[in-house]
């Protein structure tokens, strides 16, 4: 019995409640915030000059003035699936960690712990989900051959590219940008660390907490992990695309620390904070909704739980 013990909060139904919980709360929140995140790839992949010095509200107006409304939502369909399957990984895997830590201390909660499973669950997922990000980098900016180099795709479904990337490119185009990613595993762990630390301080009891506090909470959460890893999160973007910054000029197989030096060189340490506002604002509104959401099915569902054993 002590040896399923573990085992069995590992596979517990909870952890699958949360699974559930996190993946939709991020599937909504995307859809609803995803034309931000198509400025915000625009800003990291084009040239500097293209869009400088132009708000986010200016360049939404630019873009759908030169390529149409659609453009807006360009490549959704394969971003909403890469992070369901992302977000079902990373919430099953800490809350699996969490409970699995829970059992051997007794229950005992800290910032540290927190920081720690988030880190550990970051890292699953980055080799899990990693293929799945590359494809849909690269099919959001399909279709741009006049500002981009990649404009031969083969595919236009997550699928089809996961197929034709890994038989064209092989494993090392498919974890194109896994070294950075596994770097920013620190991203969602500090971004989990201080929601589970300001929600054990500012909610108390989650049971009565308002959706209000969940978004705020969530949102700072999200604002303090985005500006502490933005330059890496960029990094992470251009190695997706293949490399394909015009530019940048890059040469073959650029590696992270490469891509770092070329963009202090050429651009500057601006350049490495490219995008950050709209990055901000998806990120921070999409997060705040996602945590509010995922707390609300979580809760919704448990009491049905409860309610089915009485």
């Amino acid at each position: 019995m002590a040896q399923s013990k573990p085992l069995k909060e590992v596979f517990s139904y909870l952890s699958w409640v949360h699974a559930v919980s996190g993946a939709t709360g991020s599937v909504i929140a995307m859809s609803a915030f995803y034309p931000l995140d198509t400025v915000r790839s625009r800003l990291q992949l084009e040239e500097p000059e293209r869009r400088k010095a132009l708000s986010t509200w200016a360049i939404l107006k630019q873009l759908v003035a030169e390529e149409g409304f659609a453009t807006l939502y360009r490549g959704i369909v394969p971003v909403l699936q890469s992070l369901c399957i992302s977000n079902f990984v990373y919430f099953y895997t800490f809350h699996s960690l969490k409970a699995l830590r829970g059992s051997i201390t007794g229950g005992s909660q800290s910032a540290l712990a927190d920081l720690i499973l988030g880190s550990l669950a970051g890292v699953v997922n980055v080799f899990s989900t990693t293929p799945c990000w590359v494809v849909n980098t690269r099919l959001k900016m399909k279709g741009l051959g006049h500002r981009v180099k990649d404009n031969t795709m083969h595919y236009d479904n997550l699928l089809d590219g996961l197929i034709h990337v890994g038989r064209t490119e092989g494993a090392k185009g498919l974890w194109a940008g896994a070294m950075p990613s596994l770097i920013l595993v620190i991203n969602p762990a500090i971004q989990f660390m201080v929601y589970e630390s300001l929600k054990r301080r500012m909610v108390g009891d989650p049971k009565h907490a308002s959706s209000a506090a969940f978004f705020a909470i969530g949102a700072i959460a999200k604002a303090i992990a985005t500006v502490l890893t933005y330059p890496l999160q960029l990094i992470q973007t251009k190695l997706r695309h293949g490399n394909m910054d015009k530019s940048l000029d890059l040469p073959p197989d650029t590696d992270m620390v490469q891509m770092l030096l070329i963009i202090l060189k050429k651009q500057g340490a601006a350049g490495l904070f490219r995008g950050l506002e709209a990055k901000l604002l998806q990120t921070v509104l999409t997060a705040a909704l996602m945590f509010m959401t995922y707390e609300k099915i979580a809760r919704f569902v448990t009491v049905l739980l409860v309610r089915g054993k009485k």
